[in-house]
């Protein structure tokens, strides 16, 4: 299952926090059009590379399978960065 909304969480030096909401599915929508681009691009690497394409599709699948629950913080000093996966 692809992951549903992203979850991002800034807290600046001042101590307050910041929170944004991205929902995954329209953000697919509106770079769709690149999409469509890069699947040829993508394509031509594989075989320059010698790379079986429907494996590089499965391994990206995979990952993006694996994606949901994944959660990265990153603290530097009185900064914070959560970014959430769901």
């Amino acid at each position: 299952m692809i992951p549903q909304l992203v979850t991002i969480r800034h807290r600046r030096p001042d101590g307050r926090c910041r929170r944004r909401f991205v929902p995954v599915l329209p953000v697919l929508l509106l770079i769709s059009p690149l999409l469509l681009l890069a699947v040829p691009v993508a394509l031509v690497a594989c075989l320059v590379t010698r790379v079986n394409p429907v494996a590089a599709l499965w391994g990206v699948g995979q990952v993006l399978g694996a994606l949901p629950g994944t959660r990265i913080e990153i603290a530097q000093g009185d900064k914070t960065l959560l970014v959430s996966v769901r």
